[in-house]
């Protein structure tokens, strides 16, 4: 079965700042803010929505392929990607750009501060969708470059490919008309419950006029599991809880990953969102995006008990 995962690839650099960024901001000066945090440590990880989804996909036996740009600053994610048997064919360079970062300083609050430079992925792919067998192919659109996200939703549905839509912090950038396109015709439309309310904000559209457009809505609720919505009616999935909880990030896309996963070993959607949660519950376990490791054994274990 033929895994496209079109998204970005990035690097988040994670700061600490070992104060509060309230004692260094003067309330009477805030319209001429000029401030300087001393950090001391910061943290690289590598991040992306199509690298962390592709990540969690590798993990449970599967060979996706990403479909995004990269930049100059390329080797480290080359590396890595490498090491984890993920093929590059589908990865564009963009030489004079750097891969898109997040720079994210927290202090002693929690409170945090980032600057994103999106860098490469300001640059769209050209990746030919005609080498896809319908039949036996799944492409998931996943934040990226906004034309990507369009032009392989309108490719997908000329072709029949089923695709899961999944327009996450993308959608601020979106029009209604051009979000509602790409929802139109997808096999699901997955977010978590604020990126659907801002789904339905932005394209007028309710949640029965959406199921109008796609054959079901996937809802993530954090440790409330996930909701599904189709036609015929709603399920709660249960959330899987982890051994222990470090840090939530990611668990998003190893969600999806695990539904993935079960929809191309033929299960219904309701298994494959059992699934995403098994995924998302070892994400939830390590800080990073990427850093999580499980073996199929430890993945069908922890599925069988959540199962039962």
């Amino acid at each position: 079965m033929t895994i496209i995962v079109s998204g970005s690839l990035a690097y988040d650099r994670i700061m600490n700042f070992p104060g509060y960024f309230s004692d260094h901001i003067l309330p009477e000066k805030i319209h001429v803010l000029n401030v300087s945090f001393t950090v001391d440590r910061m943290v690289e990880r590598l991040g992306g929505t199509a690298g962390n989804i592709a990540y969690a996909l590798s993990l449970l036996g599967e060979k996706p392929m990403i479909v995004a740009t990269i930049g100059c600053d390329r080797q480290r994610y080359f590396e890595w990607l490498e090491r984890n048997s993920i093929t590059r064919d589908g990865i564009e360079v963009i030489e004079g750009e750097f891969t898109a970062g997040a720079y994210i300083t927290t202090d002693k609050a929690d409170n945090q501060i980032t600057g994103f430079n999106p860098g490469s992925m300001k640059h769209p792919t050209s990746f030919d969708l005609g080498s896809v067998d319908p039949k036996r192919g799944i492409v998931i659109i996943a934040p990226g470059n906004l034309q990507d996200m369009a032009n392989y939703s309108n490719v997908c549905k000329a072709r029949g490919i089923d695709y899961i839509f999944d327009p996450g912090q993308s959608i601020p950038m979106w029009s209604g008309h051009d979000l509602a396109c790409c929802i139109d015709g997808c096999r699901i439309l997955v977010s978590n419950d604020y990126e659907l309310d801002l789904i339905m904000n932005c394209t007028g559209l309710s949640k029965d006029k959406l199921l109008e457009c796609t054959g079901a809505v996937i809802t993530t609720l954090g440790e409330h599991g996930s909701r599904i919505c189709t036609r015929e009616g709603e399920i709660d999935i249960s959330p899987v809880k982890p051994r222990y909880v470090v840090d939530p990030t990611g668990a998003g896309d190893a969600y999806r990953a695990g539904l993935i996963k079960g929809l191309i070993d033929g299960n219904d959607i309701n298994r494959s969102a059992m699934m995403g949660s098994v995924s998302a519950s070892f994400a939830i376990e390590c800080a990073g995006t990427q850093e999580y490791t499980f073996t199929l054994e430890e993945f069908q274990e922890r599925l069988a008990r959540h199962s039962g």
